[in-house]
C-alpha cells in the first residue's frame, strides 16, 4: 500500500497505542503514582511497627 508501512490485507505486528493515549490504558496497578502511593504505605506501616514495639 502506497504510503503505508503495512500492507492493509496482511497487516503484521500492530503498532499499539500511540503514547500517552489514557483510554488504551487498562487499570492503573502499574502506575507510578499507584507504585509511589504503595511504597508510602509501606513506609507508614513500618514506622507504626516501630511505635508498637517501642510503647510495648
Amino acid at each position: 500500500m502506497k504510503g503505508k508501512q503495512r500492507c492493509r490485507m496482511h497487516g503484521g505486528k500492530g503498532s499499539g497505542a500511540p503514547k500517552g493515549n489514557r483510554n488504551a490504558r487498562k487499570h492503573g496497578a502499574r502506575s507510578a503514582e499507584t507504585r509511589r502511593a504503595l511504597a508510602l504505605v509501606r513506609q507508614m506501616a513500618k514506622l507504626l511497627k516501630q511505635v508498637e514495639e517501642w510503647a510495648d
